[in-house]
C-alpha cells in the first residue's frame, strides 16, 4: 500500500498542484489507513454504496489514471464543504477529473514560472553598475532573466552587425549607436540618452609619477591605452588633437597607437581592447598610468590616484545612448521584456544607482 501511495503522489506533482507537500502527508496517511479501516477486500463499488457516493483517495486514481479525487478537492482550494455535498450540489453528474478539464486545470500556473531571457550588449565600463541594475529589476521582475555581454562599443557593434542575438545595446558613445541606426538594426523610437562620464588620467597610489595629466603624459614611463575603437581610445585621442599634441585627423579613432607613441616621445605604450583591461594595468601596477573613466575609478580609491579630469571641452561629451536592437529571433514575451528593461534604466531608481557608481545622470 506504501508502494501504491508514492504512485500517487507523482501524478498530482505533475499536474502542479498546490501545497503538495501538505497533501502528500495526507496521502499517505489515508493510503495506510483506509486498508486497514476496510480490511482490503471491497470493492470500489462496494465502498461508494456505504459511504454514499464517496470514494477514497486510494480507490479514485485508479479509476481516472491518477487524477485528483473529489475528497482531496476542497482540501486543495481551502473550502469546508464534504465530498457528499458537493455531489449534492452539483448533481453527482461532474467527476473531479471533468472539472479539472473545464477549469482548464493549472496550466496558468506552469505558464507564469516561464523564464524569458534578454541579451544586454554593453560598454565595458558599464559592466558593475548594470549587474546591480539587474538584480533591482529582476526583484520585481523575477521572470526575467538579463544576459549580460560587456565589451568595447566597437567590438559589440561588429558583433551585432555580424547576427549575434542581441536585445539592447547600451554603448559608450554616440558614434556606434549611430551606425547601428544607420544600419538600420534598432527598433524605432528606443534610442534614448543615460548619463554621461568624463575621461580621467589615472596612476597607482603612491606611484611617485611625474604625470599630471595629458600636457606632459610622455613623462610617464608606461601608459595603458585602449585602442581607437574603443570610445575611451578616441576620446583621449581627440583630447590630445586638442593640445596639439595629436595632428589633426577627422576621425580621432584611425590614429593608431604607433602614431600617439611617436608624438609622445616614444614612450612605452600598451594598447588594450577594453577601458576595463587599462583600469587593471594600472591598478595592478603592469603600467605607470592611463586614461579611463570617472565612473571606472568606483571601488578602485584605495588603488589609484586621479592625476586629472579631462574637460569635456577637449573629450567632446562623454554620453551612453542606449536602445533595443531588432532581433529576429525574439518573441512577444522577449521584446516586451526589452522594452520594459529600457524603460527601468531610464526610471529614478536607476538613477540613484548610476550616481552611486560616479555617473552624471543629469543627461536623463
Amino acid at each position: 500500500m506504501l508502494l501504491l501511495a508514492m504512485l500517487i503522489i507523482p501524478g498530482i506533482t505533475a499536474c502542479g498542484t498546490k501545497n503538495s507537500q501538505e497533501k502528500e502527508g495526507q496521502q499517505g496517511k489515508e493510503a495506510e489507513e483506509k486498508p486497514e479501516e476496510s480490511g482490503g477486500s471491497e470493492s470500489t463499488e462496494e465502498k461508494t454504496k456505504e459511504s454514499g457516493g464517496s470514494e477514497s483517495a486510494e480507490e479514485k486514481p485508479k479509476e481516472s489514471g491518477g487524477s485528483e479525487s473529489a475528497e482531496e478537492k476542497p482540501k486543495e482550494s481551502g473550502g469546508s464543504e464534504s465530498t457528499e455535498e458537493k455531489t449534492k450540489e452539483s448533481g453527482g453528474s461532474e467527476s473531479t477529473e471533468e472539472k479539472t478539464k473545464e477549469s482548464g486545470g493549472n496550466e496558468p500556473a506552469a505558464e507564469s514560472s516561464e523564464e524569458t531571457e534578454i541579451q544586454v550588449f554593453l560598454a565595458a565600463s558599464l559592466n558593475r553598475v548594470i549587474e546591480e541594475l539587474a538584480k533591482e529589476y529582476q526583484q520585481t521582475h523575477p521572470e526575467v532573466s538579463i544576459a549580460c555581454n560587456a565589451d568595447s562599443s566597437g567590438t559589440l557593434v561588429t558583433q551585432i552587425e555580424e547576427g549575434y542575438e542581441c536585445d539592447i545595446f547600451f554603448s559608450a558613445a554616440q558614434k556606434q549607436m549611430d551606425q547601428l541606426e544607420e544600419d538600420g538594426l534598432l527598433v524605432e523610437g528606443t534610442r534614448n540618452d543615460v548619463v554621461n562620464n568624463q575621461v580621467v588620467v589615472v596612476a597607482g597610489k603612491g606611484s611617485g609619477t611625474a604625470v599630471k595629466g595629458l600636457e606632459n603624459l610622455g613623462d610617464a614611463q608606461s601608459i595603458a591605452l585602449a585602442g581607437g575603437s574603443v570610445p575611451a581610445g578616441r576620446y583621449t585621442r581627440l583630447a590630445l588633437m586638442n593640445l596639439g599634441i595629436l595632428e589633426q585627423t577627422e576621425d580621432p579613432s584611425s590614429i593608431t597607437t604607433v602614431q600617439v607613441q611617436k608624438a609622445l616621445g616614444g614612450v612605452e605604450i600598451s594598447e588594450q581592447d577594453n577601458v576595463s583591461k587599462v583600469l587593471l594595468a594600472v591598478a595592478e601596477g603592469s603600467c605607470e598610468v592611463g586614461t579611463v573613466y570617472y565612473s571606472d575609478t568606483y571601488g578602485y580609491e584605495e588603488e589609484l590616484e586621479i592625476l586629472q579630469t579631462v574637460s569635456s571641452d577637449l573629450t567632446g561629451a562623454v554620453i551612453y545612448p542606449i536602445a533595443q536592437v531588432a532581433n529576429p529571433e525574439a518573441d512577444e514575451a522577449q521584446s516586451a521584456a526589452a522594452r520594459d528593461f529600457i524603460s527601468f534604466i531610464l526610471s529614478d531608481k536607476a538613477k540613484e544607482i548610476f550616481e552611486k557608481y560616479y555617473f552624471d545622470t543629469s543627461v536623463m
